[in-house]
């Protein structure tokens, strides 16, 4: 393979780190200033409510960090020095890929349950709202809060494993 122009590399870079910092800034701003501030001021449904507008915006959004940080993150592994292969763990860089990559497939399982599965849940209570059960309405805050941290722990150690991959 000819070696790849520096400029190319170096958009793979910028696009990839634009992707994490939007996706993993979202995880956090959700996490620690919209859900704290929602959860003292409004009510279950309307907490309810603000997710899932939130969301709506957010999930197109993660979606395609997701898909450009794959599309980046191929090409930047099929030029590294230390890739050995696929499932190689003969050096520090290849078992930290093994982890970050095992972990992003866990992060896209999360996002896939919080698509498809938690966000239309609120969207249907939110219809019948008022025929809707308060437990029931704090049932899907919690498990929506539960997806939205945990994505966000794993986003956290991915980075890690990031920089045990540059460390090396």
């Amino acid at each position: 393979m000819p070696p790849v122009p520096s400029w190319m590399l170096a958009l793979t870079f910028w696009l990839h780190l634009l992707a994490t910092v939007t996706w993993v800034g979202s995880l956090a701003a959700t996490s620690f200033l919209v859900l704290p501030s929602a959860t003292r001021t409004l009510k279950p449904a309307d907490q309810l409510a603000l997710i899932s507008a939130m969301q709506s915006r957010l999930e197109p959004v993660a979606w395609f960090s997701l898909s450009l940080l794959v599309a980046t993150g191929l090409f930047q592994m099929s030029v590294n020095v230390h890739y050995n292969g696929f499932l190689s763990t003969s050096n520090q860089w290849s078992i930290s890929i093994l982890i970050k990559h095992t972990l992003v497939v866990i992060m896209i399982a999360v996002t896939a349950m919080q698509t498809w599965e938690v966000l239309p849940a609120i969207r249907r209570a939110l219809m019948r709202k008022e025929k809707a059960r308060p437990e029931e309405l704090e049932k899907l805050h919690r498990r929506e809060i539960i997806l939205l941290r945990a994505n966000l722990i794993l986003a956290i150690f991915i980075l890690l494993a990031t920089a045990f991959m540059r460390a090396s």
